[in-house]
């Protein structure tokens, strides 16, 4: 007969319990039976002793009362006396038969035999007509009687007492044997209870780290589940929830992808337009038409900016974006990078706090100075104006640490944990006359941990946002750009 698994976890749950408890149930049963019977045979010996002790009392007693009856006949010649006499020896043969199916030894028997035979043997010649009995021969008769009685009682106490020990290794015996039992069945239960929960177990870790690969974003693998038929349903139906969310995720970054490359052009022609307007191309600019045009120069780089997170956060997205490594000095990349922004620094009066160290470093130039771009670009969103930027780089254990800090309201305690999700943007309103995407910090993730380092928001050592930057140096950049780019 071939095994069939139950296919739901409900019939694997109840599968479960019955064989965990079936083997309880039987163990609890058989104790209960071999409990019994226990019980029984030790109230059979308790009325067996009882019952042999009042016979024994009786039979004594019947002696004495015969034993008197019978010489008063003999001396009276009362035909009363020797009625009494009958129904006292119809009462000791009872007596005798009622012992004689008892459990009994040898001379136990032969106790009983004695008294039967000198009781039969006194009263056919009590009733006989010759009447050959004397006296004396009914004294010594008794005398026997008397003797084969208290050697029945003793013989019946050495019976009690042998059966009592009997009982007694009985139910140590039985008491071994339930402990043995309960010794072998404890961990049975046991083993069979962890085999079901990693039967159980298994698919549920598959459930469980199907959801959190949907949580965090990963759509590439796709998700199959083994285990009853209601959990390959679930299965089924996040496979099926994985497959539209890359579905979802593929034509975001489309849409993103062809929206960005469509914005370039025209912004490239209003970024050209207002440079030639700057230069003097068509025609001299008294101050107010400058700072206008600057306005929109200023607002065209930040727009391109936001188009290049937007493409570069597409491309990290479909696996598409490679590290270009090459060797170059940190400190002029900071420091062209704070220029690109020297106009909004100087109109907010912002004070900078540079402090970068004069470091070689093995990177992807391109990724690391957009990656400094959305710092600083943040942090000069939200300092107010007259406040001041931290900026700092240096290397120290291996690592290439860079700091940036502003002097603003900084982060919501509730917004920490999400702030490098791709668009979230927080609930502190942004400062600016062009408003993010929410995808600058997210960008800044890729590229980091595309080079193996790290990016983490710091607290309690400047008033606004503190973000810092740990990137291995050296070839252990490597490593970490072939992996990205595979």
């Amino acid at each position: 007969m071939k095994f069939s698994r139950p296919r739901t976890l409900l019939g694997l749950i109840l599968l479960c319990l019955g064989l965990v408890t079936l083997p309880l149930l039987l163990a609890v049963a058989k104790a209960a039976l071999e409990l019994g019977e226990l019980t029984q045979q030790s109230e059979a010996v308790v009325n067996e002793s009882l019952t042999a002790t009042l016979e024994n009392q009786r039979i004594a007693s019947l002696l004495t009362d015969m034993e008197r009856n019978a010489r008063q006949y003999l001396v009276l010649q009362d035909a009363r006396l020797l009625d009494l006499y009958r129904e006292g020896h119809s009462a000791l043969l009872q007596s005798v038969n009622f012992l004689a199916n008892l459990p009994q030894e040898s001379d136990t028997a032969a106790a009983l035999t004695t008294l039967e035979s000198n009781a039969t043997a006194l009263q056919l010649a009590l009733t006989s007509t010759a009447r050959t009995i004397g006296v004396d021969e009914v004294v010594a008769r008794f005398q026997s009687m008397a003797s084969a009685a208290r050697a029945l009682g003793e013989g019946m106490r050495v019976v009690i007492n042998n059966r009592l020990a009997r009982l007694r290794e009985t139910t140590r015996a039985t008491q071994q044997a339930l402990a043995w039992q309960a010794a072998a069945l404890v961990p049975g239960a046991g083993a069979l209870i962890v085999f079901f929960l990693l039967l159980v177990g298994r698919p549920m870790r598959q459930i469980d780290n199907a959801i959190r690969a949907l949580g965090e974003g990963q759509f590439q693998n796709s998700i199959a589940v083994k285990g009853p038929r209601d959990i390959e349903t679930l299965g089924r139906q996040l496979e099926w929830l994985r497959n539209r969310l890359q579905e979802n995720t593929e034509e975001k970054n489309k849409f993103l992808r062809h929206m960005s490359h469509e914005l370039k052009t025209p912004l490239a022609n209003i970024r050209e337009g207002t440079e030639l307007l700057l230069d003097g191309a068509v025609g001299k600019l008294d101050q107010r038409q400058q700072e206008v045009t600057g306005i929109l120069r200023d607002n065209g780089v930040r727009l391109q900016k936001l188009i290049e997170n937007l493409l570069t956060f597409s491309a990290w997205q479909t696996n598409t974006a490679a590290l270009e490594i090459s060797e170059f000095d940190l400190k002029p990349l900071v420091f062209n990078v704070l220029g690109q922004h020297r106009l909004v620094i100087s109109n907010k009066k912002i004070r900078l706090q540079i402090d970068v160290a004069p470091v070689s470093v093995r990177a992807d130039e391109g990724k690391l100075r957009l990656v400094l771009e959305n710092l600083v670009s943040n942090a000069i969103k939200f300092t107010p104006e007259r406040g001041s930027i931290h900026v700092s780089a240096e290397a120290t254990g291996g690592e290439l640490v860079i700091n940036v800090a502003d002097n603003g309201l900084g982060i919501a305690e509730e917004d920490r944990e999400r702030i490098f999700e791709a668009f979230y943007q927080g609930r502190r309103p942004q400062g600016g006359h062009v408003g993010g995407t929410g995808i600058g910090l997210s960008v800044v993730a890729e590229c980091v941990q595309a080079h193996g380092g790290t990016v983490t928001l710091v607290t309690g050592q400047f008033a606004g946002a503190h973000f810092r930057v740990r990137l291995p140096m050296s070839d252990a950049l490597q490593p970490a750009a072939k992996a990205a780019s595979a």
